[in-house]
């Protein structure tokens, strides 16, 4: 450019662009071209791999940012030790990356970079970055998962109703938890949680704890409280999400006493029992109880299908949002098709009574909502099993029928077991264990009941084949061939 002359300019275009801006913007566009020969992240690299808690994903974009960071600072060297990063400049890196579109999570990406780079790298302090850690980790959690950033309209739809009597910390929570879409169950886990630690400390005053506390709480629970594995698992995560998403304070170093996770196998009811079982049940009962063992659907599944997921003609049921918010497609048993037509015009009959009555809607996924609320009064979207009657959602507010309640199906179960006179630790989990059993003992392949589980490991699978009805060879006991020799004398 070093030819560029104004005359040309006004020729050519008639517009005059002044020299400085010109340069600026050629500048601009060489650094973003040739950024990576600019700023060596080799060394920066090398520190990541070594780093303990660095995700795969982190170690490939982290270097990228701070190319793109150093870019637009003008930094023109091949040394990163040059490369200045300040908490107020890593605020304008960030709105400038807004400004040009990028998401909040990739701003907290790319902040989180010049974190790790100030922190590993240049070995330096970067407690003045976390209240933009934890700024960028609500503005993440407030954007609709397949959308843009939500107004504050939005947000308060979102929240939905909270009591203001709770601890400031867990209304926080709360806040928190609904707007990255956590499900109800664990909002009202996390909450118990949350509350038998401010009970252990003495004070909501949660940000005066840390590590140290947290440890205490979790050795205690294994130690004296003796509770699972995963029950232990479940209270660390709880305190990590308030603490680091809410709070926002990293918790570094957690050295607490860890739980036993006991080896358990799954209760398996065999058939003979499945069989002796399924007369004891009836109507809505029986049906759930075909579903779960004919189709191996969790309890919570069966009782959340609506009626778009039946599909009569391919033979399938669609699982929406199963376990790890993960879809699957499983079989629908011959049996159930007549009972499920029929339970689908009952809830149709109560679809448009709700209709009449004033009450259209139904729950739905939040980003679904927000996206087509019409679909809230469709009928596809309504519950195979509805409650029988009609309320206020704890969340939102809104009145309508939800699906039926867990006892519902569980209680009857139990009766059923003791009727027929089962011993065993059976719950209506247990159905979906035998689904996969007797499977496997009629020769599918591991890999098809995988899919049919919704499975991510096929080693979860694999726990199947130690509760088989005469795993690995048929294999004859001593004491058997011990007792046909004293008969035979």
């Amino acid at each position: 450019s070093g030819n560029f002359n104004v005359d040309f300019c006004v020729n050519m275009g008639g517009r005059l662009v002044a020299m400085k801006t010109f340069i600026a913007w050629r500048r601009e566009k060489f650094l973003l071209f040739c950024g990576a020969a600019l700023v060596d992240t080799g060394p920066f690299l090398q520190e990541l791999a070594v780093a303990r808690g660095v995700s795969l994903t982190d170690r490939e974009w982290f270097p990228r940012w701070l190319k793109r960071y150093a870019n637009d600072q003008g930094v023109v060297t091949d040394d990163p030790a040059l490369v200045l990063v300040t908490p107020a400049l890593a605020i304008d890196f960030s709105r400038a990356l807004l400004a040009k579109g990028i998401p909040a999570w990739q701003r907290l990406q790319a902040v989180r970079a010049l974190v790790a780079y100030q922190s590993l790298f240049l070995k330096q302090p970067v407690d003045e970055f976390a209240h933009i850690v934890h700024k960028l980790k609500k503005l993440s959690g407030a954007e609709d998962l397949d959308g843009p950033v939500l107004d504050q309209d939005g947000i308060s739809e979102l929240v939905g109703q909270i009591d203001s009597d709770e601890s400031h910390w867990i209304q926080e929570m709360r806040r928190v938890l609904r707007m990255l879409h956590y499900k109800n169950a664990t909002e009202i886990a996390y909450v118990q949680w949350v509350s038998r630690f401010i009970k252990f400390v003495g004070t909501d005053e949660l940000e005066r704890f840390g590590d140290k506390e947290v440890t205490q709480f979790l050795t205690e629970l294994a130690v004296e409280g003796k509770v699972a594995s995963s029950t232990q698992n479940q209270a660390k995560s709880a305190l990590l999400f308030v603490y680091e998403k809410v709070i926002g304070k990293e918790l570094a170093f957690l050295d607490a006493v860890n739980a036993k996770r006991p080896e358990t196998l799954p209760v398996v009811l065999s058939r003979e029992e499945i069989a002796a079982l399924l007369p004891k049940l009836h109507g809505d009962h029986r049906l759930m109880f075909q579903l779960m063992y004919g189709a191996g659907l969790r309890h919570k599944e069966c009782r959340r299908l609506r009626i778009k997921d039946v599909c009569f003609d391919a033979g399938t049921i669609l699982i929406r949002d199963g376990k790890g918010a993960k879809d699957r497609v499983t079989v629908l048993p011959e049996s159930t098709v007549v009972g499920l037509k029929q339970r689908i015009e009952r809830s149709t009959d109560l679809h448009y009574l709700d209709i009449e009555e004033g009450f259209p809607e139904v729950y739905l996924p939040f980003a679904m909502k927000r996206k087509n609320p019409k679909l809230a009064s469709e009928l596809g979207w309504k519950w195979i099993f509805p409650s029988r009657q009609r309320r206020r959602d704890k969340r939102s507010g809104s009145v309508w029928r939800h699906h039926v309640s867990e006892r519902f199906f569980a209680a009857p179960f139990k009766k059923a077991l003791g009727r027929v006179g089962i011993v065993k630790n059976a719950v209506p989990h247990s159905l979906r264990h035998s689904f996969a059993t007797h499977l496997l003992e009629s020769g599918a392949d591991v890999r098809t009941v995988q899919e049919l589980m919704g499975h991510k490991d096929v080693k979860t699978t694999m726990i199947y084949l130690h509760v088989m009805n005469k795993p690995g060879l048929a294999v004859k006991s001593p004491v058997d061939s011990l007792a046909r020799k004293s008969r035979k004398a």
